[in-house]
């Protein structure tokens, strides 16, 4: 049994027709071609597919694509405006923090929502708001550095003590 849809993905509208036990996970890669969001464990301990919904990073793999009809979606492509990276994406070049990079979309839109809502993190903060990502090439020391230099980018300074 198929379902028709209307999915607001990034900013655009987009009407599919999906089978109803298709994962919005699938629904992003299979059908609308976005690619960024990855597969990673498909149990909801990884991350990878970690996608923002309504600004609230979700697991991908969990959710059913019904379930976010009338809802922002937001993956790593529409992190960027146009062609100027996210300050988050930029920092993550910049330091080498992905490495092989089947984490990093999970990981980026994670820390989006974190310097939104903290916009002046700590080490210890960014740490426990990427703890459901899992990163298998790095010791998280690029990551966490790369969070903390699109904070201050981003004109969120630490304050004194932190």
């Amino acid at each position: 049994m198929k379902t028709r849809l209307s999915l607001t993905v990034n900013g655009e509208t987009h009407e599919v027709l999906v089978p109803v036990h298709k994962t919005l996970l699938e629904v992003l890669r299979e059908d609308l071609g976005l690619t960024g969001t990855k597969h990673g464990c498909e149990l909801g301990e990884c991350g990878t597919c970690t996608v923002l919904v309504e600004g609230e990073p979700v697991l991908s793999c969990l959710a059913l694509p019904v379930e976010m009809e009338g809802r922002a979606i937001t993956t790593v492509e529409g992190m960027a405006e146009g062609s100027t990276l996210h300050p988050l994406q930029q920092a993550f070049a910049e330091l080498g923090a992905a490495q092989c990079g089947y984490c990093t979309p999970g990981i980026l839109l994670t820390a989006q929502r974190l310097l939104e809502d903290n916009p002046v993190p700590t080490r210890t903060e960014i740490k426990e708001a990427l703890a459901g990502n899992l990163c298998r090439c790095t010791g998280y020391t690029k990551i966490l550095d790369a969070v903390e230099l699109a904070a201050l980018r981003m004109g969120r300074q630490p304050a004194a003590g932190r």
